[in-house]
């Protein structure tokens, strides 16, 4: 039987590549601390699963395929508090911020256009890219300027005739970078000169430790040139809820998004009745408390990384990851020994192979994306317990 080339292609997640080497080492009974994926420990606004509760018709029926209503009202009235303007027709609801990504690629790129990105990069960028037939041009950054962008020589260096959009996460997902207002501005000017997009994926906008945080979409001059991309995944603890959305005001754009979402009918009706409820009575003071929680486990985790020899870390100002350079030859194969081979009572740490989120070959191969998404006294066992195997790995550089 012939399986596409299209999907063969694809590299599988770096973030649950090993999912069956940490299922193997559940089962010989160690207990995993999952440094690897970015799912909260936050509990999910208890008026999220209150509404579900209450939600009470003869019938689930379809819904409206750009989202309903009330949840599109949410959305917009979130955003007003931000002090950006959009309407209802604006606002497309989405099977989380995947299918938002994967909706605008599509709707914006023909097989072998291209699309700007800045590695490391989030992995799943380049899954979405490689089953619409896109390429993506890489743009370099690195861990010594806090992988922040370089000047706009050296991007519009990346633009070439088939250039449709640059795509970012600020705050970023897996850096923790938080551009400054300088940088955002000197985007927005380079796509309104090549007139392309600007993908900005702003789903951690509310984990921000330090700086100014500024969103495309507060730019008035390019706003037929930004798509934003959000969901309630981090900001409200919710990830397997799969509600996000997409937002631009480009007119000509906005038909185009309805067709694909008219391709799926529509996203499921219960989880949209929590996230309307989440937007509606989520105090602001749970998004405070939960900034709070994770600026103390960016403080932690960072104390801890410190103590081990040779391990380079970023100084993340936002979302919940830290990149490392670890002293290891290749950061998949510790990995997997970690899972495989390694313990300390019982215990062992897992984390997301760095070669993941790179496009450049041989780039990423020592490094790795720690997600601090534990309590700090887990955090704290966690990274002693990775730097007690980087010590017993056959690969580990110091020795």
């Amino acid at each position: 039987m012939k399986i596409s080339d299209r999907i063969a292609n694809v590299q599988s997640s770096p973030i649950r590549k090993l999912a069956p080497y940490a299922k193997a080492a559940n089962a010989a009974g160690k207990k995993i601390y999952h440094l690897n994926i970015g799912q909260p420990d936050i509990a999910t606004p208890e008026c999220f699963m209150q509404a579900i509760r209450e939600f009470d018709p003869a019938t689930i029926a379809y819904g409206d395929s750009k989202g309903s209503d009330r949840l599109i009202e949410g959305i917009r009235k979130y955003y007003a508090g931000w002090g950006m303007d959009y309407d209802a027709s604006d606002i497309f609801v989405t099977n989380g911020g995947s299918e938002a990504l994967s909706f605008t690629m599509m709707t914006l790129c023909d097989p072998g256009d291209e699309i700007v990105v800045f590695e490391p990069y989030y992995a799943n960028y380049a899954m979405f890219a490689n089953i619409l037939n896109l390429r993506l041009s890489p743009v370099a950054t690195n861990v010594d300027e806090g992988y922040h962008l370089p000047d706009a020589v050296t991007i519009e260096a990346a633009i070439g005739p088939k250039t449709r959009a640059i795509l970012l996460t600020n705050p970023g997902n897996p850096t923790g970078v938080v551009y400054t207002e300088a940088e955002v501005q000197m985007l927005a000017d380079i796509a309104k000169k090549h007139e392309i997009f600007i993908i900005a994926d702003e789903v951690y906008r509310e984990f921000v430790y330090g700086g100014k945080y500024k969103s495309f979409g507060t730019i008035p001059e390019i706003a037929q040139n930004v798509i934003l991309i959000d969901s309630i995944s981090k900001r409200y603890s919710a990830c397997g809820a799969r509600i996000g959305c997409i937002i631009t005001k480009n007119k000509e754009l906005a038909p185009q998004l309805l067709k694909c979402c008219q391709s799926r009918l529509c996203c499921p009706m219960l989880e949209q009745v929590g996230a309307a409820s989440v937007y509606e009575n989520t105090p602001m003071s749970y998004l405070e408390d939960v900034n709070k929680e994770y600026k103390k486990r960016r403080d932690t985790i960072a104390a801890a990384l410190a103590k081990i020899p040779g391990l380079k870390a970023s100084d993340p100002m936002g979302a919940f990851y830290v990149m490392v350079d670890l002293p290891v030859d290749d950061s998949e194969k510790f990995a997997i020994f970690m899972l495989e081979q390694f313990d300390v009572d019982g215990e062992t740490t897992m984390i997301a192979p760095g070669n993941g989120f790179y496009i450049t070959p041989g780039k990423g191969t020592t490094e790795a994306r720690l997600a601090y998404v534990l309590k700090s006294e887990d955090l704290e066992r966690a990274i002693y317990i990775l730097g007690e195997g980087l010590k017993a790995y056959p690969g580990y550089t110091l020795k």
